[in-house]
């Protein structure tokens, strides 16, 4: 097969899919020919190299790679939506930054560092949207569950790994954190939270 219509065929696989895709599922798209990983890194590559300086990018994710608008478009693409999306509680942000930089951190250690309780509709929100999970329990009387990221929160946020999120020492407050990771939510998503922040 040659290298144009390998990139081709890729490019199309990853237009055609809002999730990240991996090298290994990339190669499924060819059962029958002779490829190798290599010969899709490469063709990734080049892919790459294509869409440099586009309004569009081929981005590496921690589950793979997705073809995505670029930052700076961002001020003309939401022109295109009458109602700009709200953003994620002050709550649900404090919580998933201490679990995204701490972790694995259990549900008590991150009450003593906010100093208020945590709503489980926060923990079960973050859950349902596949950014945290139960890494294990702690060995201490009545096992609490040790909660971290998953590869969901890194392509959501648009990230390779953990190393890609701010630093500590950059962020002074939640507030600066929010722009750092372009925290949105829906409409629907923020009346959710608001709930949740309400019983706090």
């Amino acid at each position: 097969m040659e290298v144009t219509e390998l990139k081709y065929i890729l490019e199309a696989a990853l237009l055609a899919t809002d999730e990240p895709l991996s090298i290994k599922r990339l190669l499924q798209l060819f059962p029958e020919q002779e490829l190798s990983a290599n010969d899709i890194n490469q063709a990734i590559l080049s892919l790459e190299s294509d869409y440099s300086g586009r309004g569009i990018e081929l981005k590496k994710l921690a589950s793979g790679y997705r073809l995505q608008t670029t930052e700076v478009m961002q001020p003309w693409l939401q022109n295109m939506w009458q109602q700009r999306p709200k953003k994620l509680s002050r709550a649900l942000l404090e919580t998933l930054a201490l679990i995204a930089y701490r972790q694995p951190i259990t549900r008590g250690e991150i009450e003593e560092v906010r100093g208020v309780a945590v709503s489980s509709k926060i923990i079960h929100y973050m859950m349902d949207k596949e950014w945290i999970r139960v890494l294990g329990y702690r060995d201490v009387p009545g096992k609490p569950a040790m909660l971290g990221t998953t590869k969901t929160f890194l392509d959501y946020f648009n990230l390779t790994s953990l190393q890609d999120l701010p630093s500590l020492a950059a962020i002074k407050d939640i507030e600066t954190l929010e722009p750092e990771l372009a925290f949105e939510a829906t409409d629907s998503e923020q009346e959710t939270q608001e709930s949740e922040a309400d019983e706090e």
